[in-house]
């Protein structure tokens, strides 16, 4: 396919309730989409790097320069596959999360001139409902958290995540298990501790958690390796992993019992698929982490997480948890039995609600 033009608009969506992690606490998103076209029919990406660049070193204005000045470039008037698209823009170092919006773009635009839907264009399908867990962000009270992880339960949600930093950990998670005793619960730190807290951490094998997501820093296997050495509880690395290089050396040094796969933080699709293909060769399960999305975002992590290998409930749920309206109809709904159920129709499978998206876009520039 020959890409004719790229779009990008920014739009502001204000959230339900604020979701505060040990980076901060978020009230709305300035999400990015990015529109690739050829031959009159258009794919759809969704860039998820956060307004701060708390999470990693992305953040809203440098993922649309890059975008703007360096990606679209690469692709505008090229003729190519989605598969290739990241060989374009492979000398732009970082900036996975800008890279993996436009190349998600490319992806639904293929199956979109294909006619096919875009899970199966990925090499999905291995099931056509999705398991959904929920991440319940850091409350002003513990009472407040159990109210809280009460709602999710009776939606029908599979699993439950709780943020955790120093001071809310614990005696948090505690208070969790001992209202909850036998739901699958994880908990995840955002890279809030050090080795020096090894000890600490050991306190929350008690609590038989499903995994405790990313506990040191943001760019670190070595010592993770040495802290899942000490502990029961498996670790799962998220922020660590943004190559199949890296996941293949987090394996090798045994960093990780369970890897957490985002389209953004990786650069997207053929990434995703290889490292998905590394951890299910060496039999490490894998899951689909959520970034605040938006409808476009999180009906393509609808779609990877129809991969064989993403046996555990990912962060992938309603629509309505998050906004009050969305960009796309119908909005991702979860039945009563804690799925998606996923969509045959032509690309992400779902249609854009255009007239809310032109009322809520701040910013729109086109190359090409």
């Amino acid at each position: 396919m020959k890409i004719d033009r790229i779009v990008l608009r920014q739009l502001r969506l204000e959230l339900v309730h604020p979701f505060e992690t040990s980076f901060g606490r978020t009230t709305g998103r300035n999400v990015i989409l990015v529109e690739a076209s050829s031959d009159g029919v258009s794919g759809w990406g969704e860039v998820t790097a956060p307004e701060h660049p708390f999470y990693n070193e992305e953040w809203t204005e440098s993922a649309w320069l890059i975008l703007r000045d360096y990606v679209a470039p690469a692709l505008v008037g090229r003729t190519l596959e989605a598969a290739r698209a990241g060989e374009l823009t492979a000398g732009i170092r970082g900036h996975n999360m800008a890279r993996g919006g436009a190349e998600a773009a490319l992806w639904d635009l293929e199956a979109r001139l294909a006619g096919r839907p875009l899970y199966r264009h990925i090499g999905g399908g291995a099931r056509t409902e999705i398991p959904c867990g929920v991440s319940i962000g850091i409350q002003e009270s513990v009472p407040a958290l159990l109210a809280k992880i009460e709602t999710e339960l009776s939606a029908g949600y599979h699993r439950i995540k709780i943020k955790i930093k120093p001071g809310w950990d614990v005696e948090v998670v505690r208070e969790v298990r001992r209202r909850f005793p036998d739901i699958r619960l994880m908990a995840d730190a955002n890279s809030a501790y050090t080795p020096a807290d090894a000890d600490h951490l050991k306190r929350l094998d008690e609590f038989y958690l499903m995994m405790l997501e990313q506990p040191l820093a943001h760019d670190d296997i070595v010592d993770h390796a040495a802290l899942q050495a000490k502990l029961d509880t498996p670790i799962c690395l998220d922020e660590s992993i943004r190559s199949a290089r890296q996941a293949e050396q987090a394996i090798r040094l045994r960093a990780c019992r369970i890897m957490n796969i985002k389209l953004g933080r990786v650069g997207g699709f053929a990434e995703a698929r290889r490292i998905h293909d590394l951890a299910e060769q060496a039999g490490i399960p894998v899951w689909c982490g959520g970034m605040l999305e938006a409808g476009v975002g999180r009906a393509h992590n609808v779609a990877l997480s129809t991969l064989p290998n993403f046996v555990l409930p990912g962060d992938v749920s309603a629509s309505h948890r998050y906004w009050a309206r969305d960009i796309i109809t119908p909005p991702i709904e979860v039945t009563p039995r804690g799925t998606i159920v996923v969509s045959n129709e032509p690309g992400f499978g779902y249609s854009l609600n255009r007239e809310f998206i032109d009322s809520i876009t701040v910013r729109r520039e086109s190359v090409g």
